[in-house]
């Protein structure tokens, strides 16, 4: 899979201290300066390990996200349930990758829903729902790759949106809320498979 942003043990060990910063301060020089010298490394060289600055950061934390779901991921015998439930499953893990740091993650939705980083914040959603389908095994290679990754990436998306009206790092009703869309997308398609029988 493409990553988000250039991957060593020290930006992940950077961005994890910055979390902390990032919930109080937001995301900026200083913050990565902070988590550097937490990681014990020159702050004096944020720029060289995140050029691309508190984006650079934030993309680092949402990959290391995406990488920490497929992980716990592959200690379970996902594979064994039916696609619906490796979905739901996977966006319960991958919330829970970020479950204890929601002030930071705000914050972090905040700045690239700024109108500048908008292909980043783009790119961000991609790269999540595409490591959701990836690690949920599929194969596909044809235009319903696209339409998978767009439909999860909503999915997603509002779940996230929902949960993140707080601070309570609980998933229950955010799970409940994931439920209730599961459920009105899998009728969505139960009609539409009526409708296109219906008109061929």
């Amino acid at each position: 899979m493409t990553s988000l942003a250039e991957r060593s043990p020290l930006r992940d060990a950077a961005v994890t201290a910055m979390l902390p910063v990032a919930a109080e301060q937001g995301w900026t020089w200083s913050t990565i300066r902070a988590g550097l010298e937490a990681a014990g490394e020159d702050p004096a060289l944020a720029e060289s390990h995140f050029p691309g600055g508190p984006v650079d950061a934030i993309l680092t934390w949402i990959d290391l996200a995406n990488r920490q779901m497929e992980e716990a991921a592959g200690r379970e015998a996902l594979l064994l349930l039916r696609v619906p439930a490796r979905i739901r499953r996977l966006i319960e893990l991958r919330l829970g990758a970020v479950a204890g740091h929601k002030p930071a993650l705000r914050r972090a939705v905040a700045t690239l829903s700024l109108p500048w980083n908008a292909p980043q914040a783009l790119r961000s959603s991609a790269a999540t729902a595409s490591a959701i389908w990836y690690t949920a095994g599929d194969t596909s290679a044809d235009f319903s790759w696209y339409t998978r990754r767009a439909t999860v990436g909503a999915i997603y998306a509002a779940t996230l949106a929902w949960w993140l009206r707080d601070d309570d790092p609980d998933l229950t009703e955010a799970l409940a809320f994931l439920d209730r869309r599961l459920a009105g997308h899998a009728r969505f398609q139960k009609v539409l498979k009526r409708v296109k029988r219906k008109a061929a």
